[in-house]
């Protein structure tokens, strides 16, 4: 199941080139760029972890600066969701004006469905993250950034 999440995001993978157009555009705007990724794009799920530091105040001629933290970012994390945020922050808007996957897993099992009985035979339905067939982020189950590996599991 192919997760659809941020703009473009039913349309085919962006190829690089594609990527650095929309980077043009958001710069264009005067937009700030900054790259998330993740093991669990759960809808509800906005809380993605930050790849190095937004970059702010960015030229048109800059944006290879920014593809170089998205392959160094696809390198890393091979089998994450990683995306690109564009955010706008002009005074009254001051929010995400863009965002798009830019690397998906070699195999998105998605969600599904849970469908369930509660009290007083109320029928209740959950999203379910068929994360367990998934793993951890990272080559060969290793622990995402940061993570101590002499503490998971404990």
């Amino acid at each position: 199941m192919r997760i659809t999440q941020g703009t473009f995001s039913f349309l085919p993978d962006l190829t690089d080139e594609e990527i650095e157009a929309q980077m043009r555009y958001a710069v264009g705007n005067g937009w700030s760029l900054s790259i998330e990724y993740t093991d669990d794009p759960h809808p509800r799920n906005a809380y993605w972890e930050m790849w190095g530091l937004p970059h702010f105040d960015l030229k048109a001629d800059e944006i290879e600066t920014v593809m170089r933290e998205v392959r160094a970012c696809r390198e890393a994390f091979p089998e994450a969701y990683i995306k690109v945020i564009a955010y706008d922050a002009h005074y009254g808007r001051q929010t995400s004006a863009m965002s798009f996957i830019v690397n998906r897993p070699s195999v998105e099992h998605g969600f599904e469905l849970e469908r369930y009985e509660d009290r007083d035979r109320v029928i209740r339905y959950r999203m379910v993250h068929l994360r367990e067939k998934i793993g951890t982020v990272g080559t060969g189950n290793e622990p995402m950034r940061g993570a101590d590996p002499n503490t998971i599991g404990a």
